[in-house]
């Protein structure tokens, strides 16, 4: 995605500047780039594998503390 503008005969400088903003939030490149800035990367199977691990312990934790009766049951 090229943005290309090019200065009109008798255009100030103030003018031309605005039609070159309004070209590039027409296009999108900005909000492309500003996606971009800050890239997320993907969780490895390790960070997966321990998230599952825990998520599997507090279940069980949970349960656990409902058969003691020290967590009342929903419903």
């Amino acid at each position: 995605m090229v943005v290309e503008i090019r200065k009109q005969e008798k255009e100030t400088s103030a003018s031309l500047l605005r039609r070159f903003s309004r070209k590039i939030k027409e296009s999108g490149v900005l909000n492309k780039v500003r996606s971009l800035q800050f890239k997320v990367r993907p969780d490895s199977k390790k960070t997966k594998k321990e998230a599952a691990l825990r998520k599997i312990a507090r279940f069980k934790k949970i349960e656990y503390l409902k058969k003691l009766g020290k967590i009342k049951r929903l419903a």
